[in-house]
């Protein structure tokens, strides 16, 4: 069986390189295309992604523009058989109108253009943040009630990939994504973990803030591009039913501080006041990060502790990703969140000098 030709939209981004060096690595395919606005040389590559990225074909395009998305698509070699569509703002906090422009309106041009064009799988990754966000945890059939910007227009996306009637479309929801070149998952509260003797957040330790490795996201995809069923959905998230706890212990261990929650109380006097609070938390990380990454001659990092307050309201995560285990047999190779994960994780940026070497002697 000949290996498939595979488009990758929204490539450089943090799902997308590594999906690059996952596929190049296990020479999975006969060709590959990349497709995003931000150049290779600008998006903070590791030597391994940028090695990856020498055996693909990549093309800057901004797939907002109808003439840029054609010429994704178009290739005298032949059709591409798998789309994987990870071009999406992912940016939290912004105007509506730009979800709108860079969520929707790209997943419907880009799906109009693979329908034309043929594709025989579409794989449409989304996100778990548009289930309703409750104790109870929520499979592929839960109730659907997004709550920040970005989820609202994924449902929305997936909707109207839906209604263009895609051929070979299938949609997956990863929960909070972490692993190397991770920049908004838990990367902020590592941040936020720099110089501190001790750190308090909002709500209580047992919140939900399921996780699911980037490695196993992208084998996730693959196997799903091959073996999943045309119109299913499926929910990515590990067994380590990862809490607000779960993660802070790492980072006690980590950065040999201590960690503790305001509690519900507190926490809901907080959210009566929740855009002061925000702007009082970041404005109490912001400049002394700035200040820390001049101290140590860090003068462009894409790594920031600001946290939108879309991301501090008391909204659990609480996801079960087995489906694809029982229907495809997947293995997650990363099934807890370890302080060894969560190092490789800061290993990517202190490597690159985009994180201060707080250790170097």
């Amino acid at each position: 069986m000949s290996k498939p030709r595979v488009l990758i939209l929204g490539g450089t981004g943090f799902i997308g390189r590594n999906l690059v060096k996952y596929l190049v690595e296990n020479d999975l395919c006969s060709k590959i295309r990349v497709i995003d606005k931000v150049l290779p040389v600008t998006a903070y590559f590791s030597k391994e992604i940028e090695e990856a990225f020498q055996k693909v074909e990549f093309k800057q395009g901004n797939l907002g523009n109808e003439a840029s998305i054609k010429k994704c698509f178009d290739d005298p070699d032949g059709k591409f058989q798998i789309v994987f569509s990870l071009a999406a703002e992912t940016k939290y906090g912004q105007p509506e109108d730009v979800y709108q422009e860079k969520v929707l309106d790209v997943a419907k041009k880009c799906g109009t253009y693979a329908k034309e064009y043929g594709v025989e799988k579409y794989i449409e990754v989304s996100t778990a943040q548009i289930y309703h966000a409750k104790k109870n945890v929520s499979d592929e059939t839960a109730k659907l009630k997004p709550w920040t910007n970005v989820a609202k227009f994924k449902l929305q996306a997936e909707e109207a990939l839906k209604e263009i009637k895609v051929p070979g479309l299938i949609i997956v929801r990863p929960a909070l994504v972490y692993g190397p070149g991770d920049i908004q998952g838990i990367s902020p509260r590592i941040i936020t973990s720099y110089k501190l003797k001790k750190m308090k957040f909002l709500w209580s330790g047992d919140l939900k803030m399921n996780t699911v490795h980037v490695y196993d996201v992208c084998a996730a995809l693959w196997l799903i591009s091959q073996k999943g069923k045309v119109g299913s959905i499926y929910n990515l998230a590990d067994k380590n039913d990862t809490t607000q706890k779960s993660i802070n212990v790492i980072l006690e261990k980590m950065f040999g501080i201590e960690t503790g929650f305001a509690g519900n109380m507190a926490s809901t006097f907080a959210k009566m006041n929740m855009t002061s609070v925000t702007e009082e938390v970041n404005e109490k990380h912001l400049t002394p990060w700035a200040d820390l990454c001049k101290q140590h001659g860090i003068l462009s990092t894409p790594l920031t502790p600001y946290l939108d307050k879309e991301l501090l309201y008391k909204n659990p995560l609480s996801i079960n990703g087995t489906k694809i285990e029982k229907e495809l047999g997947f293995q997650y190779k990363y099934p807890k969140m370890t302080q060894e994960l969560v190092q490789e994780q800061l290993d990517y940026f202190l490597k690159l000098n985009l994180f201060p070497d707080l250790w170097k002697k």
